[in-house]
């Protein structure tokens, strides 16, 4: 509930759709999700990349980079999760109203707030990505060793050891990063979204 009061959603004076006009494609969020080492922030980043250097209209917003700024001041308690993916959806939603495809890379473990996060968005806009990739794998990669440390107990709430994850039920695209690598992940999102029309 806002605890903002006497304030006016203002339209502005160049829509969405002249802005994806003007870029001659659409806009989206593609909302990566899945377990700390599956992958997400190297398959989005990759397929920023790939969107660049197609003269697409691109931006990513990252988990850890996101906590540096906007999101410091939140910790991992679930409510704090919940209010991480909160502003981020907003956030991505601007993005999208802008003309842009935004990738974003965050665990977001729970279905509840992903789902409300795709409540912001028009039908078509919020493509969910399913990074799925065993625990196993994902604590064998452990890049940044923050399985090891929830192992020891010097990390507290770690999605996947202590804290749920929930699995995406119906994904709009669902990435095995176990068995492609990231030159085919990037192949399969955007022969997904050629086929949405977005592309």
């Amino acid at each position: 509930m806002s605890k903002a009061t006497n304030i006016t959603w203002h339209e502005a004076a160049i829509s969405k759709a002249e802005r994806r006009s003007r870029n001659g494609h659409g806009s989206c969020v593609l909302w990566f999700t899945g377990l700390s080492g599956s992958g997400k922030s190297t398959i989005a980043n990759a397929f920023s990349s790939f969107l660049f250097q197609e003269g697409i209209s691109e931006y990513v917003l990252d988990g850890d980079n996101v906590r540096h700024g906007l999101n410091k001041d939140l910790g991992f308690s679930d409510e704090d999760r919940t209010e991480n993916i909160r502003r981020i959806g907003e956030v991505a939603k601007l993005f999208v109203d802008s003309g842009k495809i935004v990738t974003t890379a965050f665990i977001s473990p729970f279905r509840s707030d992903r789902d409300q996060v795709r409540s912001l968005f028009e039908e078509g806009e919020f493509i969910e990505v399913f990074v799925d990739c065993p625990i196993e794998e994902c604590e064998r990669r452990d890049p940044k060793k923050l399985y090891a440390k929830a192992r020891r107990g010097e990390i507290k709430d770690f999605t996947g050891i202590d804290s749920p994850y929930e699995a995406p039920v119906k994904p709009e695209i669902t990435i095995h990063s176990n068995s492609l690598s990231v030159e085919e992940s990037v192949k399969q999102i955007a022969e997904d979204l050629k086929n949405r029309g977005i592309l």
